[in-house]
């Protein structure tokens, strides 16, 4: 029962993000924000920037800042800045990347001898490598696809298209109303008239 309120609940903030209500529109256009900003920094090529050029120039500021801050607070006889310790995380990332290769040199050595399941990983392979080719600009597409499901649900809400079609067929009903009704009287003036002309001599 938990375990449905918990997805219930996460239902709600997902929709309530993407639809820019109860008090999430500010976290809706931090995402919409990111998301094209990190479109313009990465892929628009003005910047020349990547992912591990910005994240080596951010690391490299930080330890810049750090360094002058431990010095300048020996200097004052401040305590120096806090400073968490990463060695339990750096820890863990070693022994995923650790069985992450392993597992990986084990499947090689598996397709090498030629076991049984090498059909399976060719072909994961030759798949991965069309998708490459098919799908070479699809981070713009990924970002298109947020940017998309950031606004076009919030603007379809808040435009009331429902409203809108409703009313639409509203009017094509009476159109067609109308149009019935023009071509009966047509129908019946037509009939009138030549039974009108069958009649004389």
């Amino acid at each position: 029962m938990d375990h449905r309120r918990c997805h219930h609940h996460a239902g709600e903030f997902v929709a309530d993000v993407v639809l820019w209500r109860r008090g999430r529109a500010d976290l809706s256009a931090l995402l919409l924000a990111a998301a094209v900003a990190s479109w313009i920094l990465f892929f628009h090529g003005a910047s020349g920037y990547t992912a591990v050029s910005l994240a080596a120039d951010v690391l490299l500021l930080l330890l810049a800042v750090l360094y002058a801050w431990s010095r300048a607070a020996r200097l004052l006889g401040r305590p120096a800045p806090p400073i968490p310790d990463l060695q339990p995380a750096a820890e863990e990332l070693a022994a995923l990347v650790r069985s992450g290769l392993a597992g990986l040199a084990s499947a090689f050595r598996r397709v090498a001898q030629g076991q049984p399941g090498s059909g399976r990983v060719f072909a994961c392979l030759a798949a991965a490598a069309l998708l490459g080719r098919v799908a070479r600009d699809l981070p713009t597409l990924c970002y298109a696809v947020v940017v998309g499901g950031l606004t076009i649900p919030a603007v379809y809400q808040r435009l009331s298209m429902e409203r809108y079609m409703r009313l639409a067929s509203l009017n094509l009903y009476r159109y067609e109303v109308l149009y019935q009704s023009f071509s009966l009287t047509c129908y019946l003036s037509a009939r009138d008239y030549l039974v009108e002309l069958l009649k004389e001599p």
